[in-house]
């Protein structure tokens, strides 16, 4: 038995450590510098707040009182996407958009995006992110995929490729909507499968 619980405090001081660094690999942490003053409420029932379903529990505001984060508790209109039940909704101060967590894997605007995993849920899940405007900016894919004609590569674990190097992980588009860049999945336009695709407006 002494055994059995040294070796879930090890897989559970692993999953601490994978944590933090699958955030700090998809954009997530920011210096607190940068990060605007927040504070943390709890929500006894679901509730509409800027016309966003935010499901009861902790929900997150800025000084302001403006809404910054929730976890919706229906399938909602965000910007370009229609996100998931279950899935982490960030604002920017100004209310626009800014990124989500899915709670799973969701087509956004023809893109099949990854969502939260069984272990860590979407509030540790690769982030979707969206120009203010609502278009979508940036997707990690769901799985290799064509977007746009472009075979484009799904990222790997905590954004490594086989090949153990690390890129940008996901497909970037325009705010016209145009694919921006992406990892080729397959060899394409004189690129090797693997290297960096990207196209002008």
């Amino acid at each position: 038995m002494g055994e059995r619980k040294i070796a879930m405090k090890k897989f559970g001081g692993l999953v601490a450590v994978l944590a933090v660094v699958v955030a700090t690999g998809c954009g997530v942490t920011q210096t607190a510098q940068s990060r605007p003053v927040t504070h943390r409420t709890k929500l006894h029932q679901n509730t509409v707040i800027q016309g966003y379903s935010c499901a009861k529990g902790y929900t997150w505001f800025y000084a302001d009182g403006k809404l910054n984060e929730c976890f919706v508790s229906q399938e909602t209109q965000y910007g370009e996407a229609l996100i998931p039940r279950g899935s982490v909704i960030y604002l920017k101060p100004d209310g626009r958009p800014d990124f989500a967590m899915l709670e799973h894997d969701s087509e956004v605007a023809g893109v099949r995006c990854s969502g939260g995993n069984w272990l860590l849920g979407p509030s540790e899940g690769a982030m979707t992110v969206f120009y203010p405007s609502g278009k979508l900016e940036q997707c990690w894919l769901a799985g290799d995929q064509s977007v746009q004609g472009v075979p484009c590569m799904t990222a790997g674990f905590i954004g490594l490729f086989g090949d153990g190097a690390r890129r940008d992980g996901g497909a970037k588009f325009y705010e016209s909507g145009k694919l921006e860049s992406c990892t080729l999945a397959k060899d394409f336009g004189g690129k090797r499968r693997g290297e960096h695709f990207q196209q002008g407006q």
